[in-house]
């Protein structure tokens, strides 16, 4: 027994001495950084560098952590391993002098997200993919000095602008251009890309932008935007840059423009004031939205809620500042920008303020052809108008992360309206046979004030459980119209021996005082099932309420309008409560998203007709089903199916509508008996885009058809020439329109440019009666469009384009008398650059509309427009240019469309020819300390 426990006693002595001379151990940490994880049970292999044997392994703990000793000295290679996450790989080596080696925590990446995340380099360029977002290092492409963001995008693979400032990346439109992840002035793009200078960028990122409510829930919608964020450099985000632009021209024409902006840390100050008469009103494309509608008055159903529409839009709205309507405008616009964070970011506010007025003159030629059942009335209407537009628009957005899980956002918006408009109308009308049916001398005159507010609150509010979410949206918002003017009128029909047959002189003041007001509250709460499947629940309230008080005076004396005309007075109060609720669903894996579900609102509408006393009531349901599937082929090759479908009420002035008198060739009859129409509609989405090689496809379809339709029921007196009309529903008919665009593109690397080819084709088969006659109106367009694009660096760069269609525009009830044609339209462009800081660029515009069987004449135009400029100073950011407007001086405004029964063509005037010199100064001075 005692030589046992001597032998333990002595083995035990002998290890402890061997491993006091043996002390070798590693150690270490697995973890996910990313989703903040410890990798439990990772497995650590030990191999022998030299013939990579295992030599120990070992797992990691609870916590990540991992130690193996003891250890021999020598060579190893470490190898971590985890099911779905990359294979780590580490050398090191251990000797007398490194007896121990700390990997410390090594950072696991998942396969998914390795796979994501790849750099591509080529021709100079960088370019990183991650997830969903394409990442361009700005610092990999050649600028010139003073270059814009939008110079930059266009050197950018799979990006085009336009030269209105419209972006297009790879296939998809592109409205939303974000600074540093904020939007810049609201959300115009292009106040970012023509001002903001391409040396002060970092990085672009190109992604498709989910709505704030997918954002939050996790569950995706469909509904995406594509958006550019332009992340600045550090040193841009201190100082100040800016611009003076000065132009004044043949035919008094000028512009001028003063942009500045001022950066300090998370601070941005800008502000901006443009003059122009040449077209340019310093405004966004969708400026009209968001500043709201004149006039009021109509109320439509739809998707369950409410739209008030009415007396004419705000046409102030354009595309990149370039007015692209009828007439002559003269613009003065201004507007400034401020946006700050403070307390470590958690709070946050951006607010706009922007003043501007709009005058226009437009001078109108209407060519119509109205079909009745074997027989057709042609129409000549000449037009004078003239509008003044003044508006002044301030929103803030203030947003406070409350906590960690917790989120609120507070927006305000108030916009004041002035507006004045005076329009002569001159109308003939002939029969068939040429001979004089009936003539309108018509004027108005208006003066209107319009007061918009808006204010919303939406929390957010995440839950213990992953995904488990919920969301309350408050809202309000007020609109007030006030209108006065003069409506005179002389109508005179004529009988075929060119005898008169009746006159009517209209001579009466209009007074209306428009109110509508929209309080709801939106609840949204989320369920995970699983990692895969998630739910939806939705539920909504809403109240709106309405004032439409329309006046009518005549004359009790000449100059005295005090006598309400009760025929053509009327004063309606309006009132609907909305209760909508529902469910969706998304589900989720590697390369499939399907969403779908099902939402049903009911309304209480009650509408009071105050002079008569007579009130309206109706209860009806609405059903908005809604699915859509996307399968990812790969990270840039996707494919999407689509259907939603809504019911359509119909409008309080289809159902019930007001005499008026404001054109009396044509005269609305109230219909109470009309149903609910149902929309369906169905879309495919196919998009397809290689980097390295900047070839990208995209396809777009969509089938769209109704049931039970409301249309037009239009009564012709062949005698006087007017027209009265009832809205009724169709029955047995489906009215349907459809629309398919394809469009491919790829760098042609040998010959060094760009070319892309695109399929477009559209229609429409709609219906109406006249004298009770079924007229099936169709309209159709098949074209195709061809384009190459090539840019040297510093030397020169060109774009052309050719797009030829047919197009097709019939009434059933006159089917021999059509405007089916071709049309076509062109587009080039160039810029060359020459020794001595020169610059001579010119693009031009084509189009073509072939005689028809109704309109016999041919419309062709061919506008051309040239630059020639230079820099000055050491940074050239001085630069003296000369440009020519429409120098073969052929632009002109013309269009055709067919719509119910009519044909019509209209040609107005626009901005002719003329040439400026301008001069335009950049200054900026970056990188400015804190």
């Amino acid at each position: 027994m005692k030589s046992i426990s001597l032998a333990i006693v002595l083995s035990l002595c002998f290890s402890t001495m061997l491993f006091a001379q043996n002390p070798y151990t590693i150690k270490g940490i697995a973890a996910d950084t990313a989703s903040n994880a410890k990798l439990q049970n990772a497995t650590i292999s030990i191999l022998n560098a030299k013939d990579s044997t295992l030599y120990k392994f070992t797992r990691a703990k609870a916590d990540g952590t991992f130690a193996i000793s003891p250890m021999r000295k020598g060579n190893f290679i470490l190898l971590l391993t985890y099911p779905e996450y990359a294979d780590y790989v580490s050398p090191f080596a251990l000797d007398s002098v490194n007896r121990s080696f700390d990997f410390k925590q090594i950072n696991m990446k998942s396969k998914a997200k390795l796979l994501n995340e790849v750099i591509i380099k080529g021709q100079g360029a960088a370019i990183k993919i991650k997830g969903d977002t394409t990442e361009f290092n700005a610092a990999s492409y050649t600028i010139q000095p003073n270059d814009k963001v939008e110079d930059l995008l266009k050197k950018l693979p799979g990006i085009q602008v336009d030269k209105d400032g419209k972006i297009t990346a790879q296939g998809k439109t592109v409205p939303k251009v974000l600074v540093d992840g904020e939007e810049f002035f609201g959300d115009d793009p292009t106040l970012v890309t023509k001002n903001i200078r391409a040396d002060m960028v970092d990085k672009v990122q190109l992604f498709e932008k989910a709505s704030d409510q997918a954002a939050f829930t996790g569950v995706d919608d469909g509904q995406k935007t594509q958006t550019i964020n332009i992340k600045l450099k550090e040193d841009a985000k201190n100082g100040y840059f800016g611009k003076v632009d000065l132009g004044g021209g043949t035919d008094d024409f000028y512009t001028a423009q003063l942009l500045f902006n001022k950066f300090k840390g998370k601070e941005k100050f800008s502000f901006y004031g443009t003059a122009s008469n040449n077209g340019k009103t310093g405004l966004s494309w969708q400026d009209s939205d968001k500043y709201g509608s004149s006039g009021g008055g109509d109320v439509q159903f739809i998707d369950g809620g409410m739209m008030i529409t009415g007396g004419g839009r705000d046409e102030l709205d354009s595309w990149g500042g370039t007015y692209r309507d009828e007439g002559i405008p003269v613009a003065r616009n201004g507007g400034a920008h401020y946006e700050t964070k403070w307390n470590k970011d958690k709070e946050s506010i951006n607010t706009n303020y922007k003043v501007g007025s709009l005058k226009v003159n437009i001078i109108k030629n209407t060519l119509s052809q109205q079909n009745i059942p074997d027989n057709f009335v042609n129409r000549n209407n000449d037009q004078t108008t003239e509008n003044y537009i003044f508006r002044q628009k301030l929103d803030a957005t203030y947003q406070i992360k409350l906590d960690t899980t917790s989120n609120l956002k507070v927006t305000a918006s108030g916009t004041l309206k002035n507006n004045e408009t005076e329009s002569i109308f001159n109308t003939t009308g002939r029969r068939e046979d040429n001979s004089l049916l009936n003539t309108e001398i018509r004027s108005n005159n208006s003066e209107g004030n319009d007061k918009i507010f808006n204010l919303s609150a939406l929390y957010t509010k995440k839950l213990k459980k992953l995904g488990r979410n919920y969301s309350l949206n408050l809202s309000a918002a007020r609109t007030e119209t006030d209108t006065e003017g003069f409506l005179y009128s002389e109508n005179v029909a004529y009988n075929l021996d060119k005898s008169i047959k009746e006159s009517i002189v209209t001579d009466q003041l209009k007074d209306n005082n428009i109110e509508t007001g929209l309080y709801s509250a939106n609840f949204t709460f989320s369920e995970p099932i699983n990692k895969k499947l998630s739910l939806v629940f939705n539920y909504g309230l809403s109240l709106n309420s309405g004032k439409a008080d329309r006046k009518s005076f005549n004359q009790s004396i000449p100059g005295r309008y005090d006598v309400l005309d009760l025929q053509f007075s009327n004063n309606f109060t309006t009132d609907q409560l909305s209760n909508q609720g529902g469910a969706t669903f998304s589900y989720k894996n590697k390369k499939t998203v399907l969403s779908g579900g099902l939402k049903v609102n009911n309304i209480n509408f009650d509408q009071l007709d105050v002079y008569n006393d007579v009130r309206y009531q109706r209860n009806f349901f609405n059903w908005m089903p809604q699915a859509r599937y996307q399968y990812k082929f790969s990270q840039y090759k996707s494919l999407s199916l689509g259907y939603n479908g809504r019911t359509s009420q119909p409008s309080v002035s289809q159902l019930q509508p007001v005499k008026v008198n404001d054109d009396l060739l044509n005269i609305p009859i109230g219909n109470p008996n009309l149903k609910p129409s149902y929309n369906n509609n169905f879309s495919i989405d196919y998009n397809s885009y290689k980097v390295i090689s900047d070839q990208y496809m995209y396809g777009y379809a969509s089938l769209s058809f109704v049931n039970n339709q409301i249309v037009n029921n239009t009564t012709f007196d062949s005698t006087t020439g007017k027209s009265s009309y009832q809205f009724i529903n169709l029955n047995g008919k489906t009215p349907y329109n459809f629309y398919g665009y394809l469009e491919f593109s790829r760098k042609i690397k040998k010959l060094g440019f760009s070319g892309n080819f695109g399929l477009n084709l559209d229609g429409s088969t709609s219906y109406s009666y006249v004298n009770n006659t079924l007229n099936k109106t169709k309209s159709n367009s098949y074209g195709f469009t061809i384009g190459v694009n090539k840019y040297a660096e510093k030397k020169f760069s060109f774009n052309l384009r050719f797009s030829p269609s047919y197009e097709t525009q019939e009434s059933s009830l006159n089917e021999n008398v059509n405007s089916n044609g071709l049309a076509t339209s062109g587009y080039g462009s160039f810029t060359v650059y020459l020794p001595g800081k020169v610059q001579i660029s010119s693009d031009a515009n084509y189009k073509y509309n072939a005689a028809t069987a109704s309109f016999d004449q041919s419309f062709e135009q061919m506008i051309i427009n040239s630059t020639i400029s230079k820099t000055f100073l050491k940074t050239d950011n001085l630069k003296l240019s000369i440009s020519g407007n429409d120098i073969l001086n052929q632009n002109r405004g013309f269009n055709r469309y067919a719509s119910a029964n009519t044909i019509t063509q209209t040609k107005f005037n626009n901005i002719k020819r003329y040439f400026m010199c301008s001069v335009i100064w950049d200054f900026n001075k970056m990188g400015v300390k804190k």
